[in-house]
């Protein structure tokens, strides 16, 4: 993948349309702004339980946006990212309602996970209690067959989303069904969705165990043939990220974002500075996702691990996000509506720091400074606020952060001071030859971060005073001094 920024995007929620109204917008006043372009689950369908996370027909664009055809014609636009939802399939897909209908007899049979396939001699308390969990929920789910007969699913993330034997063969034929479907259409990169669950062992926590890295190797071996880069989704302790990374071709860098919320709040660059000393050069970075604002990835981990931020400093930060955003974020977090992740906070980042425009100017040039390909998501870029309407009409936590934008809107938010700053930033990123060089960092204080990139007679520095706080962007090949104050 281009060292340049990449946008990520529903399809629909930003483009007002499908596939190629996107285009046109990428083309047109978008042109030149991005690399690249994580398209989030545009599979039929897109507005399932789980939005386009639990598809039907993962091998099947949604006719609602457009075609296989179009996908391609977008990919010679930008590079294109697209998920691979490993863990899971939906319970209306078809190989689920075969299995539902014909049970044993199904050449489905077997490819999805039941308990007892897991625990043929039971469970123990301890078992149970071992399995690592996104959710405050047990990840099993009764299901009663078309054939009449119950059985006890295990369902990772929710009773639509029925979770899959990655090693059956049917399962194995799937997967490679999408990798050549997605190889036609131009995709790039895939995102692995959920791999860490992906496999079950008793005993284990179930999540990143020696196989799974396993199965990642052998899928990652296996994308690599149709010429297609992998992106592992984890959310994790630090030293797992690192650890991960060393076996994959990118990670996310999901420790960033309360990092530098953390800095900005409490005018300490200590955690941060210390996070990028040793982050994965091979991230991907982000502040804002379809998904909440993480917060477990700066914590500790289950043992105790000390995090890059101590349990109160956390506390701290979810209090904060919650005060800035005048309560918004409360309403949106955890059972408050009908979001049971754990480690997220449900917030459109601006609305996390308050609406404080030069403040969010600072966190993204500490993440297009930071090692990685930079990632932003549709609402920041055009600076948007929560949908509390949305909110409201679905009850979904993560609506707040999922806002459709029409396109009267985005002409509207293209014309904005704060819009046009970012974009110069991001085009920054995207052309500066020393961002392709050698990262320096440091804190010369508590309140201080300085940031340097040089590539032979290249350079360019971010120097941020927190206390302000305030930054500027100093380097070779600029005109003159970039400040936000």
């Amino acid at each position: 993948m281009k060292n340049q920024v990449q946008l990520i995007t529903y399809v629909d929620r930003l483009s007002g349309g499908g596939f190629a109204l996107l285009n046109q917008l990428l083309k047109g006043p978008l042109a030149g702004v991005f690399g690249g372009a994580h398209l989030l689950p545009f599979f039929t369908p897109i507005d399932g339980a789980d939005a386009g996370f639990d598809p039907i027909d993962h091998a099947q664009a949604d006719a609602r946006l457009g075609t296989w055809e179009d996908v391609r014609a977008l990919s010679g636009t930008v590079e294109l990212v697209a998920d691979l939802i490993v863990n899971h399939m939906s319970s209306s897909s078809p190989q689920f309602l075969d299995f539902s209908k014909k049970g044993p007899a199904s050449q489905y049979a077997g490819m999805f996970l039941t308990f007892d396939r897991i625990f043929p001699q039971g469970a123990r308390e301890s078992d149970i209690l071992s399995i690592y969990r996104p959710r405050p929920t047990l990840p099993f789910s009764p299901v009663e067959l078309a054939s009449g007969e119950k059985k006890l699913f295990w369902t990772t993330f929710n009773p639509e989303q029925v979770d899959i034997d990655v090693r059956h063969p049917q399962a194995e034929a799937y997967l490679d069904s999408i990798l050549r479907k997605f190889q036609a259409a131009g995709i790039k990169m895939i995102r692995l969705d959920a791999v860490g669950y992906a496999i079950k062992r008793p005993g284990t926590s179930c999540f990143m165990i020696p196989e799974t890295f396993d199965f990642i190797a052998e899928l990652t071996g296996k994308a690599h043939t149709f010429g297609i880069e992998v992106l592992v989704e984890i959310h994790s302790h630090y030293l797992k990220q690192v650890e991960i990374a060393r076996q994959v071709d990118w990670v996310y860098d999901f420790a960033l974002p309360p990092l530098v919320l953390h800095a900005l709040f409490n005018r300490d660059s200590r955690p941060l500075e210390r996070w990028l000393s040793i982050s994965p050069r091979n991230a991907v970075t982000v502040l804002d996702t379809h998904d909440g604002i993480g917060v477990i990835d700066a914590g500790a981990d289950e043992s105790g691990e000390p995090g890059l931020l101590s349990p109160v400093e956390i506390d701290s930060l979810v209090e904060m996000i919650h005060k800035r955003s005048g309560g918004q974020s409360r309403k949106a977090t955890g059972a408050a509506a009908s979001n049971l992740d754990l480690y997220q906070v449900n917030c459109t980042f601006l609305d996390a720091l308050g609406g404080r425009e030069a403040e969010y100017l600072i966190a993204r040039a500490l993440q297009f400074f930071a090692p990685g390909i930079p990632q932003v998501y549709y609402v920041g870029l055009l600076g948007g606020t929560n949908d509390m309407e949305l909110l409201g009409r679905t009850g979904v936590g993560r609506d707040i952060n999922r806002h459709y934008y029409t396109i009267a809107e985005i002409e509207t938010a293209l014309r904005r001071p704060l819009v046009q700053k970012h974009i110069e930033l991001i085009r920054l990123r995207n052309t500066h030859p020393a961002f392709g060089g050698e990262f320096h960092v440091e804190a010369p204080t508590e309140n201080r971060i300085e940031i340097q990139w040089k590539n032979r007679e290249h350079w360019i520095k971010l120097h941020a005073d927190l206390s302000v706080p305030s930054a500027s962007i100093t380097g070779s090949d600029l005109e003159e001094k970039i400040e936000y104050l």
